[in-house]
């Protein structure tokens, strides 16, 4: 079994639903006691969010390299960014590690095609839902429309991840709000919604839609058990 690095702490409550999904699967998989091998290096949220609102994306890509060469450096096989939104420096904390990094676009795009998807809702953060980082490498690499709300819903979205959210606040107020924007991007075309941040699915489930839901959470979390078991 190979050994997952996880990138985690933004925020911690999400952090939480990765390392449980990752050890169920690798319990459904393997059976009996077995569980994950992880190193996790969890950072200070507090300090990510204020950069990120303040446009300092340079020094979140420092911080965050930086751990992800403490985890390589503790014997991590591959990399995991445990958030959608800090995958817009990627490619900076690619370039710190020898280590495969396993995208959590990539691994929600692959899941999209399975299902034959071509155009698909995007619901994140404002940095996820109105950059091209995320959007543009399914567009690009997957041949996926992506749309998302519009500018009013995105404030919505943004807020409650953000105000409620990334606290262990769940409102059913917030929830039905979110199902709205849903069905809205559903009625624009979309066939399918990505919760395209990692607290979202704290919030909905596929219980409170019909709408066909791409939780990034468990997406993510599911190729990190494969990789790990994977032969070779």
């Amino acid at each position: 079994m190979k050994t997952i690095g996880m990138l985690g702490g933004m925020s911690w409550e999400s952090t939480v639903s990765y390392y449980k999904e990752i050890n169920e699967g690798v319990r459904e998989t393997l059976g009996g006691l077995h569980s994950a091998k992880i190193y996790l290096h969890s950072v200070d949220f507090d300090q990510i969010e204020k950069l990120q609102h303040n446009g300092d994306w340079a020094k979140t890509a420092t911080i965050l390299g930086e751990a992800a060469k403490s985890l390589e450096l503790a014997g991590a096989d591959f990399l995991m960014i445990c958030t959608n939104t800090m995958h817009k420096v990627a490619p900076e904390i690619e370039a710190q590690v020898s280590i495969p990094l396993l995208h959590i676009a990539d691994a929600t795009a692959k899941e999209l095609s399975k299902k034959n998807i071509k155009k698909v809702g995007l619901l994140g953060t404002r940095f996820t839902m109105m950059e091209d980082f995320y959007k543009g490498r399914i567009q690009e690499g997957f041949g996926i429309e992506v749309i998302v709300p519009q500018t009013d819903h995105q404030t919505i979205v943004h807020d409650v991840i953000y105000n409620e959210l990334c606290l262990g606040v769940i409102k059913e107020d917030s929830r039905n709000e979110f199902v709205s924007i849903i069905n809205n991007l559903y009625e624009s075309g979309a066939e399918a919604v990505i919760l395209g941040c990692t607290e979202i699915a704290l919030l909905i489930q596929q219980q409170h839609t019909p709408v066909p839901l791409f939780d990034t959470t468990k997406i993510h979390s599911q190729y990190a058990v494969s990789l790990a078991l994977a032969d070779g």
